[in-house]
């Protein structure tokens, strides 16, 4: 299958290469909606935890192909930075209250070191939970990714460094359609800002 052509304006910007494109993303997203609302039933004590910023994309689109009722809330976890590689995660605002008989879904953009979903997973598992899913747009094909549970995967990609669809580098490229690969020239340029 060949690669679509990364367009103009965003190939001036650095991007190599698109990894999953807007089409996919969007068919992908209504999957593991329907696939939520068939293991979930009408969607009552249902609250999806989007991790910001990154995952604030996936878990819009991700809600709105669910045809039941849920609750959303948000989480903020650290653990990029500047950097391309993660610095280990670290809460950055409370955990949701009132969870107890809830059955929860981590909604996060990336699964890369597993840090981030193992730190939720630890938080969640002392607040009375009905049950407890993590439900990523990406799966980076590494070990500590790997052997990190997660029960929803909506692709899996190599090891790069990728941005679009929420993902970004320095808090830019989030409003990418799509998922790309950032060069490394672009990367080195951006460090240097």
């Amino acid at each position: 299958m060949n690669s679509p052509l990364v367009p103009a304006y965003w190939q001036q910007q650095g991007i190599e290469q698109v990894l999953i494109d807007e089409a996919s993303i969007a068919r992908r997203v209504r999957e593991l909606g329907l696939q939520l609302s068939v293991e979930l039933g009408d969607g009552r004590d249902v609250v999806l935890i989007a991790v910001l910023t990154g995952a604030v994309v996936f878990v819009a689109d991700l809600m709105r192909a669910i045809p039941t009722r849920v609750a959303i809330s948000m989480v903020s976890v650290r653990s990029y930075g500047a950097s391309t590689t993660s610095q280990g995660a670290v809460l950055g605002s409370a955990i949701p209250k009132n969870l107890e008989g809830k059955h929860v879904i981590v909604v996060d953009e990336v699964l890369d070191s597993g840090g981030t979903l193992r730190l939720l997973r630890a938080e969640m598992a002392t607040r009375g939970v009905a049950s407890l899913r993590a439900c990523v747009l990406l799966r980076k094909q590494r070990e500590p990714a790997l052997s990190t549970p997660c029960e929803m995967i909506g692709f899996d990609i190599p090891d790069v460094f990728v941005v679009g669809y929420g993902l970004d580098f320095n808090d830019e490229f989030r409003n990418m359609p799509f998922v790309g690969v950032l060069g490394a020239d672009a990367i080195r340029a951006g460090v240097k800002r």
